[in-house]
């Protein structure tokens, strides 16, 4: 039976997370204005409040300061099915949310109040429905200054960590350019110039972007036993980033480190903002029947894709940026037609070599669902002057690979299968040296 509460009970059990404001509680239009759901995900790089409706949720939005507030006010909801909602949601250790409380600010309108913590960069909008998802509103809480993924890479947390930036001219300039430009086109190119026989050692940190696939609002496939695409390939992704780091000449960055959700385009910059080397984006497949199985290895394609399964799995993929919700109207469309224009062939080919490679090394831990990489138009793939794979661990819609894919020791063993692959063609690919950046001052 479901529990109700009354006025006095929400009160009583508000505590610090959200407050009651004064005011009476319009009640005739309950049974529409009731929310489906409300969840909050912080995040350091930001934290995310989605209000979900059966209707399209009208709103208008006020930024205040002494104290730092963010107001929202939301026409034809329910109040008290917004405090039943709010009830929990808010960590005491968020990032930027000290507290929420909201009110009846006027008959049929819900005023709600996000006490910060720090000053930040808001993006409101709605998003029509996806997936599973009805109507939503999406509050985004940014700081205002964002958080820089380069810095983030350079920090040493470990004397394993110090060592490996031994002074190269890669980890000088990095430290000294917190502001660096992604690699022009050309770097790329320059890689592939250098013959065997006269390709140089490398001379500096070969850098890994891992991106693990969804996040946040976007969970990626389920498993019939209930797990998580995003969840699995975080915990991979995290693994596989420890082992790089502990590698000599290597290092890794995430493209997210937490249950919170990353546009497409996104992850592409974040990886180009640091020069990474490589981009590997880690999955786990799905498809209608359950007795499929296998790993995958997929690389972009400036064509058509080399399979229909192939073709699907990329559609299936680049819609999430509709599952977990992204804020149209604040896309790079500049980069979108720099990704779109750029001649991708040479880095595409380089892509198949990385792929081969780690398909190759997979094949010893699980049976491969196609023996050859395949390739399709992925948007995360999208990078010009990165060699980039998307790899599939397994079938989390397969029973049994679902098993495996929750086990620690499969997991371990898939980042080891990964690395092996990446080591591969880091022996026969070598990164070229970088140019020096001038040092201001």
């Amino acid at each position: 039976m479901p529990v109700r509460l009354n006025r006095r009970a929400l009160l009583k059990y508000a505590g610090a997370t959200f407050v009651l404001l004064a005011g009476p509680v319009a009640g005739a239009f309950a049974a529409d204005g009731s929310l489906l759901a409300l969840r909050v995900w912080p995040a350091e790089e930001y934290t995310r409040i989605t209000f979900e409706s059966r209707h399209k949720l009208i709103f208008k939005h006020l930024l205040l300061k002494d104290p730092e507030r963010l107001v929202v006010d939301m026409e034809g909801v329910d109040l008290e099915s917004v405090l039943l909602n709010l009830f929990g949601k808010v960590l005491a250790d968020d990032p930027y949310i000290k507290l929420i409380r909201a009110g009846q600010n006027r008959p049929e309108v819900v005023r709600l109040v996000v006490e910060l913590k720090a000053e930040i960069n808001p993006q409101v909008f709605t998003i029509d429905p996806a997936g599973e998802y009805g109507h939503r509103l999406v509050i985004d809480l940014y700081p205002t200054v964002p958080v820089d993924p380069l810095l983030a890479l350079i920090q040493k947390s470990s004397p394993m960590d110090a060592a490996a930036g031994d002074g190269t001219p890669d980890a000088a300039t990095a430290t000294a350019t917190p502001d660096a430009t992604p690699a022009p086109a050309g770097r790329a190119a320059a890689r592939r110039a250098a013959t065997p026989a006269n390709r140089p050692k490398a001379s500096r940190l070969f850098t890994v972007a891992l991106d693990p696939g969804h996040g946040g609002e976007d969970p990626g496939a389920v498993g019939r036993r209930g797990s998580r695409e995003k969840d699995v390939t975080l915990s991979i992704a995290r693994r596989l980033k420890r082992k790089i780091d502990e590698t000599p000449g290597m290092r890794a960055m995430l493209t997210r480190d937490g249950d919170y959700f990353v546009p497409l385009a996104q992850r592409v910059t974040r990886a180009r903002r640091v020069q990474a080397d490589l981009f590997v984006s880690v999955h786990a497949d799905a498809f209608v029947r359950p007795e499929a199985r296998g790993s995958s290895v997929f690389v972009l394609s400036e064509k058509g894709a080399s399979s229909s399964a192939a073709r699907w799995l990329a559609q299936r993929e680049n819609g999430s940026d509709l599952i977990g919700g992204v804020n149209l109207a604040k896309q790079d469309s500049h980069l979108a037609r720099t990704l779109l224009d750029l001649s991708q062939a040479a880095t595409i080919n380089d892509s198949i070599k990385l792929g081969r490679a780690v398909l190759a090394a997979l094949g010893g831990i699980n049976t491969l669902h196609k023996g050859s990489v395949e390739q399709a138009g992925f948007a995360v793939l999208k990078a010009p002057d990165i060699p980039s794979i998307l790899v599939e661990t397994a079938f989390i819609s397969n029973p049994e690979e679902e098993a495996r894919l929750n086990d620690n020791a499969y997991q371990e063993k898939m980042a080891d299968a990964i690395l092996r692959g990446i080591r591969r063609y880091f022996d026969d690919n070598p990164p070229m040296p970088r140019a020096p950046v001038a040092r201001a001052g």
